[in-house]
């Protein structure tokens, strides 16, 4: 490594003095994770493999990929970076690192080998890193969606459970009953979890990086897909029934619902939170949210069921076994907001979980 100044962002690094500054003020790193940051950002724009990382940090001592995961991770933090959404220091899965900040040396030449690095961009004016971001962008989205199918699936198998107990009709069998009700439900949670994920990732695009903007996108998306959805759900049983049910939660219980997992979002980025902190305070924030809608008088999915079983007058769907195990005779306003916080608490944790599982496979 040469001794020689480095200037990045509002960072000076100073491998003679071994020393990192963040505009004047030191900046705390051990010394082996200020070995691996001169050796990135010395090698500027080029890739800097693992095997790299292990021999000239390391010095070959026997150590596992966490050790030097956690190094990267320490790096990002003390560089206010972030793996979703870099500015310093890009992944490259399963391969290594790269320092992707344009970096000048104390002589004012510049630091910096993309040229040689296979361009990833062709239009003018993109950066090397553009494509990575809507990798990293539509990587959050498919893992929203899937861990809204989780959701989907475990919430569905447990009303669909507590409905075969108290039966429709004669006519209609347990698992029937189950199977419908889990379909259903994963329809319903995966179309949320599409619409809240675009509206989380488009805010990490827009803004550069993840960040409280992740609430506001959340809360957009859920409140375009909760309209879009209740406009759509509405003229569909107008046209097929002839009247549509009133009270359904659309746009404004999307956008409560939104944030509240937004909130989650946000708060799995900030420090060096586990997937465990992660899903639950993306889990408190959903119930958070699911019980805020029940007390302003929306619905959430168990609600909207029961409203729908009541206005039909030959519908075979009932969820008063649900509101007797809450304490009800049918299903009431302590249903609703009991039945919305345990769906929102699972919708947050399991979305957010996911989204949090495929941030780290990319780190």
């Amino acid at each position: 490594m040469t001794s020689d100044r480095y200037r990045f962002g509002e960072f000076e690094l100073d491998a003679a003095d071994r020393r990192l500054t963040r505009a004047g003020v030191p900046v705390e790193l051990s010394s082996r994770y200020l070995d691996a940051l001169m050796l990135l950002v010395s090698e500027a724009g080029r890739l800097v493999s693992k095997d790299r990382f292990l021999d000239e940090v390391w010095k070959g001592i026997p150590v596992t990929d966490e050790a030097l995961t956690q190094c990267i991770r320490s790096l990002r933090r003390a560089l206010g970076d972030a793996a979703g959404r870099p500015r310093f220091i890009e992944t490259e899965p399963k391969h290594g690192y790269r320092f992707i900040a344009e970096v000048k040396r104390g002589d004012g030449g510049v630091v910096d080998a993309r040229a040689s690095v296979e361009p990833t961009t062709t239009r003018a004016g993109d950066t090397p890193v553009s494509n990575g971001r809507w990798r990293d962008a539509l990587r959050l989205v498919v893992a929203g969606v899937a861990g809204g199918a989780v959701a989907g699936t475990i919430g569905g198998l447990i009303y669909g459970f507590i409905g075969a107990g108290d039966p429709l009709e004669p006519g209609l069998g347990s698992g029937s009953i189950v199977l419908v009700l889990t379909c259903v439900t994963i329809l319903v949670a995966v179309t949320g979890a599409a619409g809240v994920s675009l509206g989380i990732a488009g805010a990490d695009l827009l803004a550069g990086r993840p960040g409280p903007w992740r609430i506001v996108g959340g809360a957009l998306g859920g409140m375009i897909v909760g309209a879009v959805v209740k406009m759509l759900g509405l003229d569909a049983f107008s046209l097929l029934l002839g009247e549509a049910p009133g009270g359904i939660t659309g746009g404004g219980g999307g956008l409560v619902l939104g944030a509240a997992i937004g909130v989650g979002a946000w708060m799995s980025v900030r420090g060096a939170p586990s997937l465990r902190r992660s899903m639950a305070v993306a889990g408190l924030a959903g119930a958070f949210g699911g019980v805020a809608i029940g007390l302003m008088g929306g619905r959430l999915f168990a609600g909207s069921l029961d409203l729908l079983g009541r206005q039909f007058a030959e519908s075979r769907l009932n969820l008063d076994g649900v509101a007797r195990l809450l304490g009800e005779p049918e299903f009431g306003v302590v249903s609703r907001t009991v039945t919305g916080g345990l769906e929102g608490l699972l919708f947050g944790a399991c979305m957010i979980g996911a989204m949090w599982l495929a941030s780290a496979r990319s780190r």
